[in-house]
C-alpha cells in the first residue's frame, strides 16, 4: 500500500508522532491541532481502540478508510469523496506579485478567522503549529494564506489555502500555493493536497499549478453517538 492512500495513519507514525494520542491499533491528532484521526487496519480490535479515543464532541475525520459502519458507540455525521492530489514539478508561470510574510504565533487568531470564515478545511486553535504558513497584509489585514499539515516521509501536504472574499480575484491563493510548493520541492518533497472530488472548477485550478489526481479517497467525520455520550 502506498502511504497517501492512509495519509493520516502515515502522518501519525511520522510527521505528527510528537502529537499524536494512541497506540498501533488506532490513534488521533491532538485535538488542539486538529480533528484527523485513524486506525492501523480495519480489524475491530482497532475500531474499538479508536472509539476510546472521542472526547466530548469533537469531531474525528478519516482520510482513506472506507467506513461502511461507525465504531461502537460512534455516529458517522457525514462522508465525502476526496481528490488526492500530487505535484512533481511545478508548471511554469510568471513571478508572484504579492508581497508575503511568514506567519506566526502572533498572527494565529487572524489566520484561524480567515479559515473560519472560508472554510478551506478544520483549522483548530494550533493548526497553524503543523507547518510553516505565508501570507498576504494589506493595510496591515490578513487576506490570504497557504502553508503545511500532513508530514510523512517524502510528502507534505499543501493546506489552508483561503482567501478574503474582498480580496480573489487577483491570484493570491495561487501565488502563495506556489512558493509553498517551490519549497517543498526544494527540500526534495512531493506536494499533495485533498480536494472536495465533486468540486471540478478547485481540481482544475490545482492542475494548472502543476498537480494530478492520484487518487479518490474516501473521508468519513465520525462523533461520539449522543446516546452513549
Amino acid at each position: 500500500m502506498h502511504p497517501l492512500d492512509r495519509p493520516v495513519w502515515h502522518t501519525l507514525r511520522s510527521g505528527w508522532a510528537a502529537l499524536a494520542q494512541g497506540d498501533d491499533r488506532a490513534m488521533r491528532l491532538n485535538p488542539a491541532y486538529g480533528p484527523f484521526a485513524a486506525t492501523g487496519d480495519d480489524g475491530a480490535d482497532s475500531l474499538i481502540a479508536l472509539a476510546a479515543l472521542a472526547t466530548g464532541d469533537s469531531e474525528m475525520w478519516l482520510v482513506g478508510q472506507d467506513v461502511a459502519v461507525a465504531p461502537p458507540g460512534m455516529t458517522i455525521a457525514r462522508t465525502a469523496t476526496l481528490a488526492q492530489m500530487v505535484a512533481t514539478t511545478l508548471n511554469p508561470a510568471p513571478a508572484p506579485s504579492c508581497e508575503w510574510i511568514v506567519l506566526g504565533e502572533a498572527d494565529a487568531e487572524e489566520m484561524r478567522a480567515l479559515a473560519l470564515l472560508t472554510r478551506p478545511g478544520p483549522f483548530h486553535p494550533l493548526t497553524h503549529r503543523l507547518g510553516r504558513f505565508i501570507g498576504v497584509r494589506e493595510q496591515g489585514r490578513l487576506v490570504a494564506m497557504a502553508g503545511e499539515r500532513m508530514h510523512l516521509p517524502g510528502f507534505t501536504e499543501v493546506s489552508g489555502v483561503c482567501t478574503h472574499p474582498d480580496f480573489r480575484g487577483r491570484g493570491l491563493a495561487g501565488a502563495l500555493m506556489r512558493i509553498v510548493m517551490q519549497a517543498m520541492l526544494d527540500r526534495g518533497e512531493t506536494p499533495f493536497l485533498h480536494a472536495y472530488a465533486a468540486h471540478g472548477r478547485t481540481i482544475a485550478l490545482y492542475e494548472t499549478l502543476g498537480f494530478a489526481v492520484r487518487a479518490e479517497l474516501p473521508m468519513a467525520v465520525l462523533v461520539r453517538d449522543p446516546a452513549n455520550a
